[in-house]
């Protein structure tokens, strides 16, 4: 399809209604050639009419594309018994097809099939989005909804809420077909969807696969349905005639081939194919790859000596390391063509659980198919972040069907193996002051989510909030299992990092400037940071995704934290961006490896950590430890050693004692030998070989120390060499002795 573009401003269009082409090109209206997938902002900024929104100020330009409507409009052919379907729309729109009104739609994260008649030549498809933020004017919320940091123009329009403006993302309202328009042939006799699941029994394993089914003959026992699931020489097989539209086909399997996550097995996938037969006649198949597994989340609503907050697979306990997967652009459409780098890194950085943050959009099935063949391990956010979302039966619709559609489309993924109902919702509305308001009165995520979770998706964890809070823990204000740990981040050994209760963080992140040659890609002046009145730059201030660059609004803190972690750590700040930015690196990086090892090595008083995070999905600087343009920042090599399967790493002193650790997250033991050098004196310390039990830490070996020093951990493990690191006194340093150790040592991995 080739499509076009006509755009104009609310107050100038706001009573005109176009259903044909014709009178879209008759009124007069800027029209421009269209990218579908693709948005309205980016076909903007290709025609000229809008500057490289990533350069300079330019972004707060976008927010001058607030008030645009927009009409994407084209013709096409159709053959018999086809329909349109729509991957995703940002956001309210209305659909005509040759002239008639087809569908109206307020839900970005859906996708929409629609059976219009069509003709076989010369069809007109018209799809008018309008301005989110002005549709939203149409609903009232009541006054205990309320979102950070802004409030969002719309609670009930569901689109992603970065869009609007977050510490992370720069605010660019999108609008656009963001996702492909195809054509789809209808089948009077079809396969609508199969869903496998299993269970574990004494002896055995039992699959089954749910299928529904549209049918046009009279009788549903004219047809019967063949499943056969394969993996290498592990096969199940049956033919079963139906009596109903829906129903279950059984196996038993004495053996079957289990689904690991990384550094536990390996990751067997069944290709399953379901076909739909009537007379010996194939009407339609579906195929799709299943894992067998089973996953149990153990966890106590309050984090203490006797609680939990521990994932099992197959079983066995899982410590969880890996990062929150945050948006890959402020323009979705690109997120497809910078998928493929950012799962690499993924890969690469050694994480073994990826958390799909609330404040997203659901990402794509190329996404979940990386990680069941990768073995990492999925944690779904429903798409709400930070708000106090309404609690009336009006949004309760509206998230029952999103909740529906997306447990559907992701289900088979043996990857995903928790859905979670938000993001910080729980502790927003304590953090707000609503004092009398016990989080677990939300209808939403207590009620709505966990219901569709139970009807479409059963055998998954679900956990409410993130982190979650319920009534006995807010009624006894006690720690919670499971935690965001963001301190004050001067400094990352201080009381708040170090004396955190919870037993698992799924966020908790640093601040870490780009290198030098990603700043200029879209900063005019990088240098300095501040004007002469102490205020951060404007630019500056943009790029830290400040929606209004002016000191104390939001977000333009991030410049001062970042000065202010190089300050506490070297105890001074350089004149020249090239040394600033290594400082601010190094500060990041031992703030991230700090967070990770700490997590390890009271492994199994705590189980995991999930660090913030892992790529920018806009240029900024950030907590993220490789930039928007993959350019890897110091903590991304630190992550990746810290996070290795077996590591050694030292635990914080008790006196002049350092404690040596090895963590093994393999199920089987492994012989670890090892050498500490103390890079700063050039002197062997210690060396040995220890066994490094199956799935656990164990302390291999105590060494002391004086003064600030950088010891060098080598080890090898089945033949392999590994190494990591470990500075002492990590307190106002010099960070000419630390660059010089850290070369010594050949870990400096700067990428300038």
């Amino acid at each position: 399809m080739n499509w076009k573009v006509a755009y104009e401003r609310h107050n100038l269009c706001k009573e005109k209604e176009f259903k044909t082409i014709h009178e879209i090109e008759s009124d007069g209206m800027p029209i421009i050639s269209a990218t579908v997938p693709g948005e309205l902002q980016l076909d903007l900024m290709r025609e000229g009419v809008l500057p490289d929104l990533y350069y300079s100020e330019n972004t707060l330009l976008a927010q001058q594309t607030e008030n645009l409507h927009a009409w994407y409009f084209t013709t096409f052919d159709a053959e018999d018994n086809q329909a349109l379907k729509f991957y995703g729309i940002d956001t309210v729109a209305d659909i005509y097809v040759n002239g008639e009104l087809v569908k109206s739609v307020s839900n970005m994260f859906l996708e929409y099939e629609i059976d219009a008649p069509l003709k076989e030549k010369g069809n007109e498809l018209i799809v008018h989005i309008k301005p989110i933020c002005i549709e939203a004017r149409k609903d009232r919320i009541p006054a205990i909804s309320r979102t950070q940091p802004y409030n969002y123009p719309t609670l009930y329009g569901r689109k992603a809420a970065h869009s609007f403006g977050w510490d992370i993302m720069p605010r660019i309202v999108t609008s656009g077909i963001w996702r492909p328009v195809e054509l789809v042939t209808k089948k009077a006799d079809a396969i609508l969807d199969a869903y496998a699941y299993s269970c574990f029994k004494t002896g055995c394993t039992e699959v089954s696969v749910f299928v529904s089914t549209e049918l046009s003959g009279d009788l549903a026992q004219e047809y019967q349905v063949h499943v056969k699931g394969v993996c290498g020489d592990s096969v199940f097989e049956g033919t079963e005639t139906l009596f109903q539209q829906e129903f279950h086909v059984d196996f038993t399997l004495d053996e079957c081939k289990l689904w690991w996550p990384k550094h536990k097995g390996a990751q067997n996938l069944y290709d399953i194919t379901v076909e739909l037969i009537k007379e010996d006649v194939l009407l339609d198949a579906k195929s799709f790859r299943f894992g067998i597994r089973s996953i149990e989340l153990d966890r106590t609503d309050a984090a203490g000596d006797d609680g939990e907050f521990v994932f099992k697979i197959n079983g066995v306990k899982t410590f969880m390391n890996g990062t929150n997967w945050v948006p890959l652009s402020p323009f979705h459409s690109q997120d497809a063509e910078r998928l493929e780098k950012a799962l690499e890194l993924l890969d690469e950085s050694g994480s073994n659980i990826v958390r799909c943050w609330g404040g997203n959009v659901y990402a794509s099935e190329e996404f979940y198919d990386f990680c069941d063949e990768h073995g990492i391990v999925v944690w779904q956010d429903f798409a709400m972040g930070c708000a106090t979302y309404p609690f009336d039966e009006k949004f309760a619709h509206i998230m029952a069907e999103e909740a529906e559609h997306i447990i559907k489309r992701l289900r088979n993924h043996p990857s995903l193996i928790l859905w979670a109902g938000d993001n910080e919702c729980d502790s927003h509305i304590i953090g707000w002051g609503f004092t009398h308001q016990n989080p677990d009165q939300n209808s939403i995520t207590r009620e709505v989510l966990p219901k569709a979770v139970l009807l479409h998706d059963w055998n998954r964890p679900f956990l409410p909030s993130s982190p979650y809070i319920t009534s006995h823990v807010y009624e006894n204000d006690l720690p919670l299992s499971e935690d965001h740990l963001w301190g004050p981040r001067d400094y990352f050994k201080g009381e708040f990092y170090s004396t955190a209760k919870c037993h698992f963080a799924s966020e908790t992140g640093y601040h870490g400037c780009n290198s030098p040659a990603s700043l200029y890609k879209f900063l005019e002046k990088p240098w300095p940071l501040f004007e002469t009145n102490g205020s951060p730059t404007k630019e500056h201030m943009v790029h830290a995704s400040a929606m209004e660059p002016i000191e104390g609004k939001p977000y333009t803190y991030r410049i001062k934290l970042m000065f202010n972690q190089v300050l506490t750590l070297f105890d001074t700040v350089p004149d020249n961006l090239e040394d600033f930015c290594r400082m601010s690196q190094i500060s990041q990086a031992e703030a991230k490896k700090y967070f990770i090892e700490r997590f390890r090595i009271h492994k199994w008083r705590t189980t995991g950590i999930i660090w913030w995070n892992l790529l920018d999905g806009a240029p900024q600087t950030s907590d993220a430890v490789v930039d928007f343009y993959y350019d890897k920042k110091l903590a991304f090599h630190y992550i990746k050693r810290s996070q290795e399967p077996v590591c050694m790493m030292f635990d914080e002193p008790n006196g002049q004692d350092l404690s040596l650790y090895v963590s093994n997250d393999f199920l089987e033991d492994k012989v670890v030998s090892y050498r500490v050098e103390n890079i700063t004196e050039g002197t062997v310390i210690t060396e040995g070989e220890v066994t490094a039990p199956a799935n656990q830490t164990a302390k291999a070996d105590t060494i002391t120390f004086r003064g600030k020093n950088l010891f060098l951990i080598t080890y090898t493990v089945d033949g392999k060499e590994y190494k990591n690191h470990y500075y002492t006194e990590l307190l106002n340093i010099s960070y000419e002795n630390y660059m010089r150790d850290l070369k010594k040592a050949g870990l400096d991995h700067f990428s300038f």
